[in-house]
């Protein structure tokens, strides 16, 4: 008879006692990192005794959650929790030093009611991680807010002749005495100009940039937190930063594509300012050369004070003709701007050829897989833009001819035209990788792209912006508000005594816009047809991407929820159009009073779909085109 073998019994690792909990407020509220995007709420922890001295509001805590340990923000101190039952109780403090304050807990909040998603999305973008080797140079302090601030939203026009970051220095110094002072910029470019600009003004202010090395971001995310009075400049996530004793947010820039975050769940410094704004009570000034859409929106309902100027440029416009790069009227102005200094080209596109067409027949050379051929430099072989494959000996695959015609001019293309034109001038290209921050002022020709214009003292003798319809002629809702703005920041670069000179026909009322340096004609004209037309921002915005499969059961039951009186009468229901292969979006526009409803309507489908463990939905709430 074989011998039993003996029971195994499973071993299970038990909880170290947390010991008795805390004698004064025991419950903390925590916002938990969950990773579940139904699963938003705030959870009831018990408080150690043995910790209940270092837990406050906004410290980081390390909780219990299911089977796993995980990190959570303390957003509350309570006697007893909301639900019966016992309560698990908090592992450690991650750090003693409060990484959020009391209103930038309620921005993190309102912002993830406003875009629809779990506030650990937000949170990932307004917290940076923590360091530990930073800490020990500070101790926790007193968070103060300024009393004294009524909270009005300004928008003030960038001015010709000026370099836009010492325009942004001197709002600051005007304001410095005020309190603290929160400058969000576009791009790290635009950040470290503004610094130099504050730098020769004896003010230094703190960067926080995503870009930073992440001791240097924590360091100065806690000294603007700690510190009574300072400056802080950074890029779209600086928003959030809980900067102590706020007086004043400006938004440099604030119709630039760099304000909308790219990354779910899509929200953008300029509704998050006006939040902050309200929550802080502090005053908000944004900055452009035109104002975007929404805010030209708030100007009209006298929402947003204006500031405009009273200038004038000297602009001229040439309608282009017979395809060439330059009309026939143009080259004795650029002639004489040569004599005065350098002489600056936007181009609207980086590259040599940016559309292969055939020589003989004029069809469009395309790829095998349905992408369009360009020619990257000069005799290289076209290549497809979707998959990189290239075609030695290229024919048409419509008469069979190899002669090639190049529609779409990039800029290196343009520049061995401009050298043809304009012999023994040197060359300068600030484009794609390659940017120039500044040049000599002595007569060169100085090509760029859009946002990649050198610096130089004194103005450029002249601005010439080639092809001016391109810029106007993308499909896209913003083509003509980032059209306009770029349009102005080039003109803005002319010395007082340049000139403007527009590659565009001369009826065009951009050129009467540039000559007066005021837009606001041509923004309300927009405007209008926005309104007629129910297009943002007179109506609320939401897209939403998903799987094709699932379109059209999803568009059935947004539009089942309006006749049932679930959505506001004011949705209108777009789609689904397909995107891309296998994905389809719908749109949905509401009045702005329905916005809210319609927002928890699309947050609640996404909390079930989470909760069925389906695959969520691609949303954005406020999109920055559709």
């Amino acid at each position: 008879m074989a011998t039993p073998k003996l029971f195994r019994l499973k071993a299970e690792v038990a909880v170290a006692p947390s010991g008795p909990r805390a004698l004064v407020l025991p419950c903390a509220r925590i916002l938990v990192d969950t990773g579940v995007f139904h699963l938003d709420q705030l959870f009831d922890y018990q408080i150690p005794e043995k910790l209940s001295a270092s837990i406050s509001l906004g410290v980081r805590v390390q909780v219990p959650f299911g089977n796993r340990e995980t990190e959570g923000i303390v957003v509350d101190r309570v006697e007893a929790p909301e639900r019966a039952g016992e309560l698990k109780s908090i592992s450690k403090v991650l750090s003693a030093l409060p990484v959020a304050s009391e209103h930038s807990l309620e921005l993190i909040v309102r912002a993830a009611a406003h875009y629809a998603c779990n506030p650990w999305d937000i949170i990932r973008s307004a917290i940076p991680p923590r360091v530990a080797s930073v800490e020990k140079n500070f101790t926790p302090t007193e968070f103060t807010t300024s009393t004294s601030i009524k909270g009005t939203l300004a928008f003030e026009t960038l001015a010709p002749y000026v370099a836009a970051e010492k325009q942004a220095a001197r709002l600051v110094h005007k304001h410095v005495k005020a309190g603290s002072i929160l400058v969000v910029a576009p791009d790290e470019r635009d950040v470290d100009r503004i610094i130099v600009a504050l730098q020769e003004m004896n003010i230094e202010p703190l960067k926080m940039t995503a870009a930073m090395p992440r001791a240097d971001r924590y360091r100065n995310f806690l000294a603007a937190k700690v510190n009574p009075y300072s400056v802080v400049v950074g890029t779209r996530s600086a928003i959030f930063l809980p900067v102590n004793n706020l007086s004043l947010v400006i938004v440099h820039k604030e119709g630039a594509p760099e304000h909308y975050e790219v990354r779910s769940p899509g929200w953008n410094t300029r509704t998050i300012a006006m939040m902050r704004s309200e929550i802080d009570e502090a005053n908000c000034i944004f900055t452009g050369f035109t104002p975007s859409l929404e805010i030209a929106q708030g100007i009209e309902d006298r929402v947003i004070k204006y500031s405009n100027l009273k200038e004038t440029i000297n602009v001229k416009s040439f309608s282009p003709s017979d395809g060439a790069l330059l009309p026939g009227r143009i080259f004795s102005e650029i002639r004489k701007a040569l004599k005065d200094g350098p002489v600056l080209f936007i181009a609207p596109r980086k590259g040599y050829g940016n559309a292969l067409l055939c020589a003989h027949c004029r069809n469009l050379a395309l790829c095998d897989c349905g992408g369009k051929l360009s020619v990257s430099v000069k005799a290289a072989a076209p290549s497809c833009v979707h998959c990189g494959k290239e075609f030695q000996g290229w024919k048409c695959s419509y008469c069979n001819r190899d002669k090639q015609y190049l529609a779409g001019r990039g800029i290196e293309r343009a520049a061995e035209e401009l050298a043809r034109a304009f012999p023994n001038y040197p060359v300068v290209i600030s484009a794609g990788e390659v940017i120039k921050e500044r040049v000599e002022n002595k007569p060169c020709l100085v090509l760029a792209t859009p946002n990649a214009e050198p610096q130089v003292e004194g103005g450029f003798a002249a601005v010439v912006i080639l092809d001016g319809m391109r810029f106007f002629s993308h499909i896209d809702l913003r083509a003509q508000e980032r059209a306009r703005e770029i349009f102005f920041q080039a003109s803005s670069l002319t010395s007082a005594k340049g000139s403007v000179l527009l590659v565009i026909d001369e009826s065009h009322p951009i050129t009467a816009a540039i000559a007066r340096w005021n837009v606001a004609p041509l923004v309300k004209r927009e405007l209008n047809d926005r309104l007629e037309l129910q297009l943002p921002p007179t109506v609320f915005s939401v897209a939403m991407a998903m799987k094709q499969s699932e379109g059209v059961q999803i568009a059935n039951g947004l539009r089942k929820l309006v006749d049932e009186g679930r959505l506001p009468q004011s949705c209108r229901i777009y789609g689904p159009t397909q995107i891309q292969k296998d994905q389809v979006k719908i749109v949905i526009h509401a009045a702005s009073s329905d916005s809210q409803i319609l927002t928890d309507v699309v947050h609640e489908l996404q909390r079930r779909r989470s909760i069925a463990k389906k695959e969520l939905f691609t949303l954005r709430v406020e999109p920055y085109s559709l």
